[in-house]
């Protein structure tokens, strides 16, 4: 590393930095009772976890609120970034990378379906063109690692990737590190990535809100999926802002639970 960096030690911990809907709550304009709610536990920003591995923090997704997360956490430095798929709310923050080149002295290494970089080098190809920059640090300086199904090793950990359905049409990755998984903007998870999941102590799972969705698990269709795969805890994301943290906590059935920003769990 070049320089000293101010951060704090997250080894052995899975932090949710962000557990919002793709809108965030509050929502603008919105004056509903969970939008106005004084709880912090309601305010969410757009989904994003980190996670601290034997040889570094690593991200999954890069959503607009990627600075404002980790100044919160008190987390100066990620080392890797894994990206569940392209949406907005999932890749806009991919310029706040740029302090991190200085840190490491070498690209960020980005992990990613071949759809996923597609997109990234279209959403922000001034950082792809190819011409010498104006300055050190002038675009953010990355280094795109494609991955599919089969795990792969990263930062000292072993990643297994999982099949995710958000949607009729639409595939996206979850993925499981030791006996945690992640899977947020999700409709339907396939048989075979239902086997990946079985075991763990935590499951993170998209639960957007009471009604159904086309593109996401209802609160009711995420429990059902929790009682099947039946891990130690289950803690829900990408909440819309229908969900007030502390009556809807008070329904849920044992061993089940809305996320909250800042929610850290062992990574065990």
């Amino acid at each position: 590393m070049l320089c000293d960096v101010l951060t704090t030690d997250i080894r052995g911990q899975f932090i949710l930095l962000g557990t919002g809907t793709s809108v965030g709550v509050p929502s603008l304009g919105c004056p509903c009772e969970v939008c106005t709610s004084t709880d912090p536990r309601d305010k969410r920003t757009r989904c994003a976890a980190l996670v601290g591995l034997p040889e570094g923090n690593l991200l999954i997704d890069t959503p607009p609120d990627l600075r404002q997360q980790l100044l919160r956490e008190r987390v100066g430095i990620v080392h890797a970034v894994l990206f569940t798929h392209e949406h907005a709310d999932h890749i806009f923050g991919l310029d706040d990378l740029r302090l991190f080149p200085f840190y490491l002295d070498s690209p960020v290494p980005l992990y990613c379906e071949e759809r996923v970089e597609e997109r990234i080098r279209r959403s922000f190809d001034y950082a792809f063109h190819g011409e010498e920059p104006t300055h050190h640090g002038a675009v953010p300086q990355l280094e795109f690692r494609r991955i599919g199904l089969a795990p792969f090793n990263v930062l000292g950990a072993r990643i297994t990737p999982v099949r995710l359905l958000h949607g009729p049409k639409f595939e996206v990755l979850g993925f499981r590190v030791g006996n945690v998984a992640y899977c947020t903007d999700v409709k339907a998870i396939p048989a075979e990535s239902m086997a990946l999941l079985a075991g763990l102590n935590v499951l993170v799972l998209d639960a957007l809100r009471i009604r159904p969705h086309i593109t996401h698990l209802s609160l009711d269709e995420s429990i059902e999926i929790a009682r099947q795969l039946r891990p130690k805890r289950t803690i829900f994301t990408h909440i819309a802002h229908d969900l007030g943290h502390e009556r809807t906590n008070a329904t849920l059935p044992a061993g089940m639970e809305l996320g909250y920003d800042g929610l850290r769990v062992p990574l065990t």
